[in-house]
């Protein structure tokens, strides 16, 4: 099927057949988000939904603060909000400075979008044939040779390619007739760079053989599409059964017995729903491996934007968690208290204490005697009772008065401890971060 001829036309017929949802731009500065931003913002339909535009910075270059000021610049004359997010890109990881700059960016995304809001992307028909090529090169099955989707979960809201159809010579014409400014990138002509060195070197070359090879391979993509849709039925029912949604956690050994063409999409499609990047094929079988983990280890297999871990024969996964300081502390009338981790303390409902208690984190050794509760027990032995996953243990709050334990997050209190919240009438709620 024929794509429409110009830019407008392609969103104006994309917004009428999506949902009234809000729209954020996903805007870089580059041509393609500017045609994209500034078509979208022509049309009435699209500002009706709340348009605004989210600029990452990833500070790798010494222009990018510069740049993030040109972008705030263009929204500006377009009357359209924006929202710049600055990011830390982790450097000398396996994966290389590329996957790490769009692993810490796509997690910008996730965490920036408000609920129900769809964020656009200005990704067309060539980046999508740029994209197979690349996942053909790293041994990608049908979800990975399908290219990318137009649209999936992200973050509260969703990721929406509108442009998938649309050649790339569309937009740059769209930026030359309307003059727009556009932010130049010189990352963009790095062709020791992964997708540069096929969009500058190998699609170049092969269009000189076969002038149709992108047509060749975005078929070949569509195949592989139709493949993986078929597949992606099955998978989602396995996943209604290894899903438990209280603690978003998957059945790891139901996991493992599926057939690898199950296994990946289910595990990816688990990992996008947090917003979190899936593993590399090597990280897969890493994964499978730790699986098979003896007793009462701990597996944790970990990545540029996840870690993943394999406790209780289950797997949970998260963003990496900042390192915490044992011996941090701080004292606590009951207002909400921001925790090293990023978790957060408070009395519910508010309330305030009459003498402040010290608030501390695990050092080790520590023992606690529930009210009700004849003995004396170890924090470790409790935290397994309750199957408190471990890497939440070391950040949970513990709360002292006078130097003596009195409670233990929400989840346990001495007599002492009960007579202090009563006398409040509150008890203390602890929400990990995540």
């Amino acid at each position: 099927m024929s794509s429409p001829r110009t830019l407008p036309e392609t969103l104006r017929q994309a917004l009428d057949g999506h949902p009234d949802s809000p729209l954020c731009v996903a805007f870089s500065g580059g041509p393609d988000s500017a045609a994209l931003l500034h078509a979208l913002a022509t049309l009435p339909p699209a500002r009706a939904r709340g348009l605004r535009a989210l600029h990452v910075d990833h500070r790798l270059h010494p222009e990018s603060g510069a740049w993030a000021a040109q972008a705030a610049a263009f929204c500006v004359s377009l009357d359209v909000d924006c929202e710049v997010r600055r990011v830390e890109v982790a450097r000398g990881g396996s994966d290389g400075l590329e996957a790490a700059a769009r692993h810490a960016r796509y997690a910008a995304f996730a965490d920036a979008l408000q609920p129900g809001e769809w964020l656009l992307l200005g990704h067309h028909r060539d980046d999508q044939a740029e994209t197979v090529l690349l996942k053909l090169l790293r041994g990608a099955g049908p979800q990975g040779l399908g290219g990318m989707r137009a649209v999936r979960p992200l973050g509260a809201g969703r990721l929406w390619r509108p442009l998938l159809d649309l050649p790339r010579e569309v937009l740059r014409a769209y930026v030359e007739a309307h003059g727009l400014p556009c932010i130049d990138d010189p990352s963009n002509r790095d062709t020791s760079l992964a997708r540069n060195h096929l969009r500058h070197e190998i699609l170049p070359r092969l269009r000189l053989h076969w002038p149709h090879a992108v047509d060749s391979i975005l078929h070949s993509a569509s195949l592989c599409r139709a493949a993986d849709d078929t597949l992606r039925a099955h998978w989602l029912k396995a996943f209604g059964t290894l899903h438990d949604s209280t603690n978003d956690s998957l059945d790891a050994q139901a996991w493992l017995t599926l057939d690898p063409a199950l296994r990946e999409p289910l595990l990816d499609h688990w990992l996008h729903a947090s917003g979190l990047p899936a593993p590399t094929a090597a990280q897969r079988r890493q994964i499978e491996r730790q699986c098979h983990a003896r007793a009462g280890q701990q597996p944790c297999v970990c990545w540029p934007g996840a870690e993943l871990h394999i406790w209780k024969g289950r797997l949970w996964a998260h963003a990496p968690r900042a390192s915490v300081d044992p011996h941090w502390e701080a004292n606590w009338h009951g207002e909400a208290l921001t925790l090293p981790d990023g978790g957060r303390l408070s009395l519910s409902p508010d309330a305030r204490l009459d003498s402040p208690l010290t608030v501390r984190l695990r050092r080790g050794g520590e023992r606690i005697k529930p009210a009700g509760d004849r003995h004396t027990r170890e924090l470790r032995d409790l935290f397994q009772q309750v199957a408190l996953p471990p890497w939440r243990r070391l950040a949970c709050p513990l709360l002292y008065a006078e130097g003596e334990l009195v409670a233990v997050a929400d989840l346990w209190r001495t007599a002492r401890g009960a007579a202090l919240f009563d006398a409040a009438r509150a008890r203390p709620r602890w929400i990990p971060p995540g």
